[in-house]
């Protein structure tokens, strides 16, 4: 797998996952080897779950919030 696949699969195994819970997964939802694939691919839990679009950008919400 060339390093964008790495990412797609990690992206579609966190939205499957989120769907399938109906919340934002966590690390504990996933086994350790596929966790540590999942970090290693996408960042930090924190990126990853952005990177997947599923928790807005803090950048973002922090720019959001000075506007109102």
């Amino acid at each position: 797998m060339i390093a964008e696949e790495k990412k797609v699969w990690a992206v579609e195994l966190l939205k499957e996952k989120a769907q399938k819970l109906g919340r934002l997964p966590k690390k504990d939802d996933f086994d350790e080897a596929t966790r540590s694939r999942i970090k290693a691919f996408l960042g930090p839990w924190p990126r990853a779950l952005e990177a997947a679009g599923l928790k807005e950008e803090k950048q973002k919400k922090e720019t959001e919030k000075t506007k109102k």
